[in-house]
């Protein structure tokens, strides 16, 4: 298929800058581990790659172990060929009924592949009473569990006990981003997924509330929180872009509206005009459904940068962004012309590869969950 054919030739370019890949039986690594180098730089033009400065490097990034990655380019081409079409052709049916799917599922994947690696430790419910990362603060406004569902059912009845929801939620993310653009939009771009992920057989709590990276830290708390995980400025800036796509709930901007910092004003970093639309988009009371977006159609794309740049980023955390250092990489985004969202596709496509290699089970690790919210 012409897909897989361009996903392979992709797939040969990202392994000759990373290096080979193979499988692991060794236990699980530190959060901050990721399967992709750091200085991998997705083979761009060389007008387009970014150089991070050494002050920066040792600064905020930490470098992610060199160990093989325990996955591989169609894991299941034996075990259930059929099974990444079986997802395609799911998620596009899902997609054509409501585009908010995209967004959803790549929010969900972000803060799964957050909490001790990509393993589909969100989509567990309580086990034996215990509280799961859906009870977290900060996931308590996370959707797309059905459509992961739906997808798991499809693919039970063709391949039963065999494909794991954290690969099922990594591949339905990546082709999300795809239809958003296949649909005529300035969408997502392809980047290769490999598989061969195990479900999680816990669910953490603890981290979820404390470590998923809040809609209003500051600058510095940003980038550590990321460098965490193995991610640089540039990557984190990228990675940040995904608020492009879909919309914000005003409880997590709320502040900024009506007394940020105690003072009974606005967020003085705000735009004025912005402040007075969210304020009447949203209301004074608790708005808990009201949601907004950078652009009303909601397409992916740089336009987030542009925002950022005249003072009207939705999130405190967006915002910030052009507090410091980091401000480079979105003026670099922001770029009028093509330059600006080519350079951007490119370099989200790499960071989503690296988020989706964080910290994978595999081998005789975890469990392959036959119903994703439960384990077997």
């Amino acid at each position: 298929m012409r897909w897989a054919a361009i996903a392979f030739a992709v797939f040969l370019v990202a392994l000759s800058l990373v290096g080979p890949s193979g499988r692991s039986t060794q236990k699980k690594p530190n959060p901050s581990s990721s399967t992709t180098n750091a200085s991998f730089i997705w083979g761009l033009p060389k007008f387009l790659r970014f150089q991070e400065d050494d002050d920066e490097a040792s600064s905020y990034s930490s470098s992610p172990p060199t160990a093989a990655a325990p996955l591989e380019y169609d894991f299941y081409r034996e075990k259930c060929p059929q099974a990444e079409e079986i997802v395609r052709s799911t998620m596009t049916q899902l997609y054509s009924r409501n585009a908010g799917v995209a967004p959803a599922l790549l929010r969900l994947l972000f803060h799964d592949c957050f909490i001790r690696g990509c393993d589909a430790s969100i989509l567990l419910d309580r086990v034996n009473g215990s509280s799961s990362e859906k009870d977290a603060a900060p996931n308590h406004t996370l959707k797309g569990f059905d459509a992961v569902d739906a997808i798991k059912t499809r693919v039970e009845v063709a391949c039963p006990a065999t494909v794991s929801c954290a690969d099922i939620l990594v591949l339905a993310t990546r082709d999300g981003l795809v239809l958003d653009f296949t649909f005529g939009k300035a969408g997502g771009p392809f980047y290769p997924v490999l598989t061969g992920r195990r479900d999680s057989e816990r669910s953490f709590f603890d981290e979820a509330q404390l470590q998923i990276p809040a809609p209003d830290d500051n600058y510095t708390k940003t980038l550590v929180n990321f460098a965490s995980r193995g991610f640089t400025e540039r990557e984190t800036v990228s990675l940040l872009g995904a608020h492009s796509i879909g919309k914000l709930h005003c409880q997590f901007f709320r502040h900024r509206l009506y007394n940020f910092s105690g003072t009974g004003e606005p967020d003085g970093s705000m735009d004025l005009e912005m402040a007075a639309e969210m304020r009447a988009a949203c209301g004074a009371g608790d708005g808990a459904t009201a949601a907004v977006g950078y652009q009303p159609e909601g397409r992916f794309g740089n336009h987030y940068y542009g925002r950022l740049l005249e003072g009207r980023g939705i999130l405190h955390a967006d915002q910030q962004l052009t507090a410091g250092r980091t401000v480079r990489w979105v003026r670099a985004y922001a770029a009028e012309g093509d330059s600006g969202l080519r350079a951007f596709r490119a370099e989200f496509a790499h960071a989503m590869v690296k988020l989706s290699g964080l910290s994978p089970l595999s081998g005789s690790e975890g469990q392959v969950r036959t119903r994703c919210s439960r384990l077997v």
